[in-house]
């Protein structure tokens, strides 16, 4: 296969092992994964040369390759946008159940791989009430989950024609909410005052159940409790593990550089 391949060379060929996406552009484990295993054979290789990993999905195929991710450093991202199955067939039609969703999660922080738990988008009138929140995150906490990331709705152009198809009560309130909303780089954004609001009243939720709270893409940082990936433990953790390979290397300052940096994201 042309892309195991070349992910192979790569990775030979990089002495700097810093911690790779399994995928920021799209679901790695989509319905096709189940019979062509690409997502796996990818990983299998990753792990073999020593890369930590950040894997974010919403599918419970994920669950299948935790031997992958006891072998090196990783955190899996899982998006759980509602408890509720009638919810989630509106809005995400084609993706898991939220119970097989959470299942794997389950089965993934039973094997001691890291995972937390993104709810986004948290979408207003659909998904954003307290006692909504609350039933999701208190089954999230229930399982073992550490962290709970969660980002407002940022909808693409198209998004309110297809609401009017799905939530045909809510379109109006929805419109009404995003008219004075800004365009930024593709996405529309609530004011900042409404988004603040959302997040001042979900926030103590989190905290309730004694879970690190963390929002992503809201440019409001001094609500977060740690960085919004998940990936705190990593930058926690000691430097030796690697840095060893380059000792006497020109590349440890540059490590060290990137480290600082990744310590003041999100």
């Amino acid at each position: 296969m042309e892309l195991v391949e070349r992910i192979e060379q790569m990775a030979h060929n990089t002495k700097l092992k810093l911690p790779v996406m399994i995928s920021d552009c799209t679901d790695p484990y989509q319905p096709l994964e189940a019979e062509h295993e690409i997502t796996r054979k990818c990983t299998r290789t990753l792990t073999e040369h020593g890369f930590p990993l950040l894997v974010a999905t919403k599918s419970d195929i994920v669950a299948r390759d935790i031997d992958l991710f006891q072998r090196t450093l990783t955190i899996v991202s899982m998006t759980v946008t509602t408890p509720d199955e009638t919810i989630a067939k509106q809005i995400e039609p084609n993706a898991p159940t939220p119970d097989k969703r959470i299942g794997a999660l389950q089965k993934i922080l039973a094997s001691g791989v890291r995972a937390h738990a993104r709810i986004d988008p948290i979408i207003p009138y659909v998904n954003d009430s307290s006692e909504h929140f609350e039933t999701l995150v208190s089954t999230l906490a229930a399982i073992g989950i550490k962290q709970i990331t969660i980002s407002t709705l940022k909808p693409v152009r198209g998004f309110f024609t297809k609401i009017k198809e799905t939530f045909p009560e809510k379109h109006e309130k929805l419109v009404k909410a995003y008219e004075d909303a800004q365009w930024i780089t593709g996405y529309k954004y609530l004011t900042t005052e409404k988004r603040l609001a959302i997040i001042s009243r979900l926030r103590p939720i989190v905290l309730k159940h004694n879970l690190q709270f963390a929002t992503c893409r809201e440019d409001l940082p001094k609500y977060n409790t740690t960085v919004c990936d998940g990936t705190a433990y990593w930058r926690n953790a000691t430097l030796t593990q690697y840095t060893k390979p380059l000792r006497h290397s020109h590349l440890i300052p540059q490590y060290r550089k990137l480290i600082s940096w990744l310590k003041i994201l999100c």
